[in-house]
């Protein structure tokens, strides 16, 4: 078994390949096209699935103690009414672990302080990936060239990694929403850990970080590029009127902390994750929507899942065709479901389908819903050591 990797893409999904590729005895270099890795972003729920291969990779509890447990909250309409409770005791019995809520960039550092400096290559572009001979596959990174027994491509929801794999692929596509967030400049009184209000093709929604502050996102329907001169004032005018904490979530944001990015997806599903010693991981094998919560869970069982394969097999080959066979199904299956959450949530904005809906929600019992979530939250990753 060789153990040499290249990893193209330095977010959440690359760092954890590289995590785990290393704690099982692989060289590593991680090759990221930003000049700088200043740890960006908005919030993000860490479900137990994604909480457990955090901690297979030796980084759960440095997580864990910066974030803060999601117990309370639910879904309501703008005018207040409850839809379904979340009782996260009960989901924590359930699966073993809370939902965790993190600020995204501090799950970045800690990953990205896993790993020593000379380990990522930052401000560099991988140009070119092709086998050259058996066992060995070349990265070009302009002048930089990077021979490996393994490449994994980690390269976001446009990858280029992707492009040259499945060149008749059709790419990712417009989900039929834009998603604006931020993250609060102080802490806010909040009153639940989380929530999630559906109106007629919008949502708004919030998580509480340990510190106080939360970060909120607000979900439209709306054309594929639509920007706005004032997003924050855009957010007030079409949520004035939804019930409390909105306006005070929207009143403790800065105006130059919204962003703002059209949710896409690999809607047509990849033929494979693998051709032949190149792996693709995270968005770039599986890009989802957002309604479940579930893109960065995902990309950590990929990570997971791949390098306890590369421990456990003969040959690269074989861990890589073990890597496609359990990951493609379960993370496209969690794809599907994330679309039919949003078609049959956010996305809605008839009237009756909207009342009818709601009614569904109002009368389906916790235990079917805690049963739903098991689906995607009860993965249990293999061992790595």
């Amino acid at each position: 078994m060789g153990n040499t990797a290249v990893v193209v893409g330095g977010g959440i999904g690359g760092l954890a390949a590289a995590i785990g590729l290393r704690r099982i005895g692989w060289q590593v270099t991680v090759v990221e096209r930003a000049a700088v890795l200043d740890d960006v972003g908005a919030g993000i729920s860490l479900a137990a699935n994604g909480l457990r291969a955090l901690y297979e990779l030796g980084v759960g509890a440095a997580v864990r103690a910066v974030s803060r447990g999601q117990y309370t909250g639910g879904t309501r309409t703008p005018e207040g009414r409850w839809l379904a409770r979340m009782d996260g005791v009960a989901l924590e019995k359930a699966v073993g672990m809370p939902i965790m809520g993190i600020p995204r960039s501090t799950l970045h550092q800690l990953l990205r302080e896993s790993l020593p400096a000379e380990v990522l290559l930052i401000g560099s572009e991988a140009d070119s990936v092709q086998q050259i001979g058996p066992g060995i596959v070349r990265v070009g990174c302009g002048d930089t060239i990077l021979d490996a027994e393994l490449v994994v491509a980690a390269d976001g929801i446009g990858s280029k990694v992707r492009s040259l794999l499945f060149p008749s692929h059709p790419g990712p596509v417009y989900g039929r929403s834009t998603v604006l967030r931020a993250i609060t400049e102080q802490a806010v009184e909040l009153r639940t850990d989380f929530e999630l209000t559906w109106g007629q093709g919008a949502e708004f929604g919030h998580i509480t970080f340990q510190d106080g502050r939360a970060e909120w996102h607000a979900v439209l329907n709306l054309p594929a590029g639509t920007r706005f001169a004032d997003p924050l004032a855009e957010l007030r005018r079409r949520f004035h009127g939804w019930h409390d904490p909105i306006p005070a979530l929207l009143n403790a944001t800065q105006p130059d902390a919204v962003l703002h990015h059209d949710v896409n997806e690999l809607r047509t599903p990849l033929p494979s994750y693998t051709v032949g010693r190149i792996a693709l991981l995270g968005d770039a094998a599986h890009a989802m929507t957002p309604n479940l919560g579930q893109g960065a869970c995902q990309a950590l069982e990929d990570a997971v899942t791949l390098s306890a394969s590369l421990a456990a097999e003969p040959t690269v080959e074989a861990a890589l065709a073990r890597y496609d066979a359990e990951r493609r199904p379960r993370s496209q299956a969690v794809a599907r479901a994330a679309r039919q959450a949003g078609r049959m949530g956010q996305q809605l904005s008839h009237p009756l389908a909207v009342a009818l809906r709601n009614t569904a929600m109002r009368l389906t019992p916790s235990g079917a819903a805690v049963r739903m979530i098991l689906r995607h939250h009860g993965w249990v990753p293999p061992r790595l050591r």
